[in-house]
C-alpha cells in the first residue's frame, strides 16, 4: 500500500502512496454499501462487457455517481473508507476537546488540546506569523557557516525539510543494528524533475512556483523587490540540489543507496560541513557511523556551502520554515499555500473542511494516542481473528506456489520459503502503545503544537541509533487506510483502518474478502520477493541469496511488467513509467494470483453458487476491481505519474487481470479480447 524512499525509506512498501479524505457525502455512500455486505450492483456498468474493459464494467456506475469533490484532486474507494474513519476520529477528538477536566498529560488532554488549537481559527488568524518570531530571529542571527549548520540541525529537528534529511535506519547489511542515515532532500517542489523538465507544462509550474515564493515572502513582510530577489535565490539553490539528486527510479535500488561511512570518512566527503558539530547540535554527539544514501548529493551540497552566500542560505531557511508551517498559520498563508500546492499542482478546487484538516494533523503528529481510542470503537477482536486466519491462508498459498515455480531452482526456492516462513504478521494496532509523556501539547498557538510534535518524533527517532531494533514498532497509525511490507524487518502490517468494507467485511462471503483484503495481503507478502524486497534475506539483510540463473529469470519476468506498464497512456503522450511502478505491479499481480489460489483451496468441494448472477470466481474479480475504483484530476495525474511508485487504479486492475488465465476462464473471455493478453506477451512471476 504505501512505499516511500529510504529514511523516508525503503522502509515501507504497500498498496497506496497517499490518503485523501472525502467530503461527508462519500461517507453516506460508503455506509450504504456497507449495509449490502456484498456487491452493490448499482456500481457496475452493464453497458460495458467484462472482457472488453473490466475496470469500467466494475466501476462505471460508481464513477458516474461519484464526481470528484471540489476539495480533492482524486476520489476513490480508499478515500471513502478514509472519510468514514475520519468521522470516527472527529467524534473522539470533539469529545476530548469538550472535556472540562482531563487529567494533565493524559491522552485525552493531549489529543483534545491539539484538536482545539487547530480549530480555533480566530486565535490563529489574530496571531498571524508571530508564533514563528523566535524561529525567524534564530535564522536572522546566523553569522557564519557554523551557525548556519547549527540552525539547519535545529530546523530539521522540528520536521522541516532543509538541505538534507537525517534520521535513524536499520543498517542494510546488519539488520540487528540501528544506525543513522543521511539522504537527499531540501526541495520545495515535489521532485527533482520539476526543476529540469524542458516541456511547457513544467516551465509553467516553475514560473508558478516562483510567483508563489514571491507572494509568501510578501506575506512575511518583505517588499516586492526584496521578495522577487529572495525567490530567485531559493530557486537557484533548489535547482542545484535537484540536479545533484537521484531520480526516483535510481532511489529504488537499495545496493546503490548504501554507503556506510565513519565520521572521518564523512569529514573527507564534506570539508565545509562538520558532522561532529552537527551530531552535537541534534543532541546525539556519540554517533560514530551513518549510511550516506547519496554521496554525490552530499558532496554537491557541501560545495554549495562554499559558493552560495550566507545571505542566500538564510533566505532559503526562511522559505523552508514558512513552507513547512504555512498550513498551520493564519488564513492568508493557508490560502496561498493551497493556491499553488493544491490548486495549481494537483487541480484541487477548494480546501478541505477545517475539521478534516485538523483530524489529519492530529493523526499525523500523535497518531498512536488518537489511534488507541479509534481501536476501542472500530476494531472488535473478531475482526482481528478473521483477518489473521486469512493471512495464514494466503501464506500457505504462497508457500505452495514457491514449491512448484518452474523457473526457480531448489537452492533459491529453499531460501524463499525460509524467508516466507519468517515473516512477522502485525494486524490492527501495536502490542505496545507509544509513550507521549515527554510531549507538551496545549491550547496555545497551533503551529507550535505541530513543531513540538515533530521535534518529539525527531528526537524519538534518533534515540533508536545504537539501540536494539524495535520489532514492535509501527510506521502507520491504526486508523490508516493502507498497509505495508518492511523488508528490513521482514514483516507485513495491516492497520485496523483498512480492515473495513469494502476491503474486508466479516458478514461478506469469501470471494469478496479474498478479492479485496486477500489481494492486499498477497500484495504485501509478495513485496518480499519483488525487485527490491527480493534483495533482502529472511533476517532483513541486504544479501544476494538468489542463484545467478534465477536472478536472470526473475529480471526477465520483471521486464515483461515494465514493458506492459510503459505502454499505458496517462494523458496525451504521457505514459506510466514501468521502471518506477514495477515493484508495485509485481506485488499486484502476485498478490491477486496468490489470493485466487487461496480462495480456490478454501472452496474445494463447495458448490459454485450464483449470487447476484455471478459465480464465486466472478465475484472475486469484481471485488478486486472495486477497491481500485477512482477518478483523478488531470493535474493530479501528471504529478502522480512522476511521484508515485503505484500505477493508477485503472491500470492496476487491467494490467493484472489481463495476465491471468483464471480471469479469462471466469468470464469466458477469448483470445483477442482486450482483457486477454496474447500468450507470448503474458507476464507471470508467481
Amino acid at each position: 500500500m504505501k512505499r516511500t524512499a529510504w529514511l523516508v525509506g525503503l522502509a515501507t512498501t504497500g498498496i497506496l502512496i497517499i490518503l485523501i479524505a472525502i467530503v461527508p457525502a462519500g461517507r453516506a455512500r460508503q455506509n450504504a454499501a456497507a449495509e449490502i455486505h456484498g456487491i452493490n450492483l448499482a456500481d457496475l456498468d452493464r453497458t460495458c462487457k467484462p472482457c472488453e474493459d473490466f475496470y469500467k464494467f466494475v466501476n462505471g456506475g460508481w464513477m458516474t455517481r461519484n464526481p470528484i469533490p471540489a476539495a480533492y484532486p482524486s476520489w476513490g474507494r480508499f478515500s471513502e473508507l478514509s472519510d468514514h474513519n475520519q468521522e470516527t476520529l472527529r467524534k473522539i477528538l470533539e469529545e476530548a476537546a469538550a472535556s472540562k477536566s482531563p487529567a494533565p498529560g493524559s491522552v485525552e488532554q493531549k489529543i483534545g488540546d491539539f484538536y482545539a488549537s487547530c480549530m480555533d481559527t480566530a486565535k490563529i488568524d489574530a496571531a498571524g506569523i508571530h508564533p514563528l518570531d523566535d524561529e525567524l530571529a534564530r535564522i536572522a542571527k546566523i553569522s557564519d557557516v557554523a551557525s548556519l549548520q547549527a540552525e539547519v540541525a535545529h530546523l530539521q529537528s522540528e520536521g522541516l525539510d532543509v538541505m538534507f534529511a537525517f534520521g535513524s535506519e536499520q543498517d542494510f547489511k546488519n539488520s540487528a543494528e540501528q544506525t543513522g542515515g543521511v539522504q537527499q532532500a531540501g526541495l520545495g517542489l515535489p521532485d527533482r524533475e520539476y526543476y529540469s523538465n524542458p516541456d511547457d507544462k513544467s516551465k509553467g509550474l516553475r514560473d508558478g512556483y516562483h510567483k508563489h515564493l514571491v507572494k509568501m515572502f510578501g506575506l512575511m513582510g518583505d517588499s516586492a523587490t526584496q521578495s522577487a530577489s529572495e525567490a530567485d535565490a531559493v530557486m537557484a539553490i533548489e535547482t542545484k540540489l535537484a540536479a545533484a539528486s537521484k531520480t526516483r527510479v535510481e532511489m529504488r535500488d537499495p545496493e546503490s543507496n548504501y554507503h556506510r561511512m565513519n565520521v572521518k570518512e564523512l569529514e573527507t566527503l564534506t570539508p565545509h560541513f562538520s558532522w561532529p558539530a552537527y551530531f552535537q547540535s541534534v543532541g546525539f554527539p556519540n554517533i560514530s557511523a551513518v549510511n550516506v544514501g547519496q554521496p554525490e548529493f552530499v558532496k554537491q551540497l557541501d560545495a554549495r556551502l562554499a559558493d552560495v552566500s550566507l545571505a542566500d542560505w538564510k533566505t532559503y531557511l526562511r522559505w523552508h520554515l514558512i513552507h513547512g508551517t504555512a498550513a498551520y498559520l493564519s488564513t492568508p498563508f493557508v490560502d496561498e499555500n493551497f493556491d499553488f500546492f493544491g490548486r495549481t499542482l494537483s487541480g484541487t478546487k477548494e480546501l478541505r473542511p477545517r475539521w478534516k484538516r485538523c483530524v489529519s494533523v492530529v493523526d499525523g503528529k500523535i497518531g498512536e494516542a488518537l489511534g488507541r481510542k479509534y481501536v476501542e470503537r472500530a476494531f472488535p477482536p473478531e475482526a482481528k481473528a478473521r483477518a489473521l486466519e486469512m493471512i495464514h491462508n494466503l501464506i500457505d498459498a504462497l508457500r505452495d506456489d514457491l514449491k512448484t515455480l518452474p523457473w526457480m531452482s531448489p537452492a533459491t526456492r529453499e531460501q524463499a520459503i525460509i524467508k516466507l516462513n519468517a515473516i512477522t504478521i502485525k494486524v490492527g494496532y501495536p502490542d505496545k502503545w507509544r509513550d507521549y509523556s515527554a510531549l507538551t501539547v496545549d491550547r496555545g498557538p497551533y503551529v507550535l503544537n505541530v513543531l513540538r510534535g515533530d521535534a518529539f518524533e525527531f528526537h524519538r527517532d534518533l534515540t533508536k541509533i545504537g539501540a536494539p531494533v524495535d520489532h514492535g514498532e509501527w510506521t502507520m497509525t491504526p486508523p490508516t487506510v493502507d498497509a505495508y511490507y518492511n523488508p528490513q524487518l521482514n514483516e507485513i502490517v495491516f492497520p485496523a483502518g483498512v480492515l473495513q468494507h469494502p476491503f474486508f467485511d466479516a458478514k461478506a462471503d469469501d470471494p469478496l474478502n479474498y478479492g479485496g483484503i486477500g489481494a492486499a495481503i498477497g500484495h504485501e507478502m509478495t513485496h518480499g520477493f519483488d525487485d527490491q524486497g527480493r534483495q533482502f534475506d529472511a533476517q532483513g539483510n541486504l544479501r544476494d541469496w538468489w542463484t545467478a540463473d534465477d536472478a536472470k529469470n526473475f529480471e526477465a519476468r520483471a521486464e515483461c511488467i515494465i514493458k506492459q506498464f510503459d505502454s499505458y497512456t496517462v494523458q496525451g503522450d504521457l505514459h506510466e513509467n514501468g521502471k518506477l511502478v514495477v515493484g508495485e505491479s509485481i506485488a499486484d499481480l502476485g498478490g491477486l494470483t496468490i489470493a485466487f489460489a487461496a480462495l480456490e483451496k478454501s472452496r474445494a468441494g463447495k458448490p459454485g453458487t450464483l449470487i447476484d448472477g455471478f459465480t464465486p470466481e466472478q465475484r472475486f474479480f469484481i471485488s478486486f476491481g472495486t477497491i481500485w475504483g477512482e477518478s483523478n484530476r488531470p493535474e493530479y495525474e501528471r504529478m502522480m505519474v512522476t511521484l508515485n511508485e503505484h500505477p493508477f487504479g485503472r491500470y492496476r486492475v487491467l494490467g493484472v487481470i489481463s495476465n491471468m488465465p483464471s480471469f479469462a476462464a471466469a468470464y469466458s473471455c477469448k483470445p483477442g479480447d482486450p482483457m486477454v493478453r496474447q500468450e507470448d506477451q503474458r507476464c507471470r512471476i508467481w
